[in-house]
């Protein structure tokens, strides 16, 4: 631009603002921030019960105003558009219902706003199929992160429900899901299915409290929950009193459980189920044997991913964890919650103390991998017992040859067992594989 331009530009801008000045028009207010927009749609694209809520979840809070039957659409059905703004989910309920065996086009508007204005930068489209029925199967919870009658619990404890299909986030509140005269907030994760309750204030020392789930929580078909209660006692207590992780009841006879594939070669002996969800691949059954049923994306499996999501939460959510890192060889450790962020070994040997507590559990929260050396051995000390040791694995997990191991694993992605190794416990991989080589796997019972 030339001297000339710029100098006329600098006239022309006064009187261009103040032919706007006179005339009363209003320039829009500038958008603050990114463009808003779709993480996810709830529930999923095809088989929806005809009665079912669809509902998208949004990466930011959005101006409630602005999440209405006029931004969110479904072509060729009528119904109810509501606004969760705890957990920033909009919901369309079908009335009348969805016609049966039909794919649906929906669309989200670039009149859905952000609280700032900030529209979202492009329409969001999807689609579903609905199924020849509606939904009328009650929902259940399929664990929450306390046993039932749990004791020495920690006067900061959130309650973590876990529910066995998608719910409608707005039954899912205070009046719904609480403890007993305790103030709190709730929140709905639709991706692990998980409520959390977190208390106002710290729960009064050694004192009972009932945990209480209403039938006023609803799926996504408007049916209730069956409702469910239960009572804990918080600490402190001397004897410490770790909780364990909520995998029972539901996570069954699993003792190997996989996302992917379960991969076996060799002589494998698995003493309790093996099993693979969402994936559908179980290869070396035989040569190896379980003492167990095999079961691939069924029911059970299900069920066993959706409570191992559970456990795994509720493990890497206690607080107050003492930090390990490294190599943990040669280390004595009694009851209690340790903290790894990064990778953790165990080279040679590592004791577990229980100091003559047959109820005493160990926590290991490992933010990376966990890999055990050739040979090595997790020693069970004083009344210790593996299937109360928990190491919650925030990648993969790999036992050497050869090696002892005690303890569940709750890995994120796959779990490799290599050659001769002897697992006392659980092999629970939620996204990724399970691979086996002439294992010797010993299951844990649920009581």
């Amino acid at each position: 631009m030339s001297i000339r331009q710029f100098a006329t530009g600098l006239v022309a801008f006064p009187v261009v603002a103040f032919l706007i000045a006179c005339s009363g028009v209003h320039t829009p207010p500038a958008s603050i921030g990114p463009s808003p927009t779709v993480l996810m749609v709830v529930p999923q694209s095809d088989g929806v019960g005809t009665n079912r809520e669809i509902a998208v979840v949004f990466n930011q809070s959005m101006d409630p105003a602005s999440i209405n039957a006029s931004t969110f659409l479904i072509a060729g059905a009528t119904g109810t558009v509501t606004y969760d703004a705890t957990n920033k989910i909009a919901g369309f309920t079908p009335s009348p219902d969805f016609a049966v065996d039909t794919k649906y086009s929906a669309n989200i508007t670039v009149g859905a706003k952000d609280l700032s204005g900030t529209p979202l930068a492009a329409p969001y489209t999807f689609s579903f199929t609905t199924r020849a029925t509606s939904d009328t199967s009650a929902p259940y919870v399929i664990a929450v992160n306390l046993v039932a009658g749990a004791t020495c619990v920690p006067q900061n404890q959130k309650i973590l429900a876990t529910f066995d299909e998608q719910m409608d986030s707005l039954t899912i509140n205070p009046s719904t899901f609480f403890i007993v005269g305790v103030t709190s907030t709730v929140t709905y994760d639709v991706v692990t299915q998980i409520a959390t309750l977190t208390p106002a204030a710290s729960l009064a020392a050694n004192t009972t409290y009932t945990i209480m789930i209403t039938a006023g929580a609803k799926d996504m078909g408007g049916v209730p929950v069956a409702p469910l209660q239960q009572t804990f006692t918080t600490g402190p207590c001397q004897s410490g009193g770790t909780q364990p992780v909520a995998l029972c009841p539901n996570i069954g006879a699993f003792s190997v459980l996989a996302g992917s594939t379960v991969t076996n070669t060799g002589s494998t002996v698995v003493s309790g189920d093996v099993g693979v969800s969402p994936g559908t691949a179980v290869t070396g059954f035989p040569p190896g044997s379980a003492g167990g049923t095999i079961h691939i994306a069924d029911g059970a499996a299900s069920l066993a991913q959706a409570t191992l999501t559970a456990g795994y939460v509720d493990a890497a959510g206690r607080s107050g964890g003492t930090a390990v890192a490294g190599d943990l060889v040669g280390q004595t450790l009694t009851s209690g919650v340790y903290t790894s962020t990064s990778s953790l070994a165990e080279s040679g040997d590592l004791t577990l103390d229980a100091q003559g507590n047959p109820n005493a559990v160990f926590i290991f929260q490992i933010a990376s991998t966990l890999t055990t050396g050739s040979g090595s051995h997790i020693v069970l000390a004083n009344g210790a017992k593996a299937c109360n040791v928990f190491w919650q694995v925030g990648s993969s997990a790999t036992l050497g040859t050869n090696s002892v191991f005690k303890g569940n694993i709750l890995a994120l992605t796959s779990i490799t067992i290599t050659t001769g190794a002897n697992l006392e416990g659980r092999a629970l991989a939620r996204n990724g594989a399970v691979t086996l080589d002439t294992d010797v796997i010993t299951g844990c019972a649920c009581q």
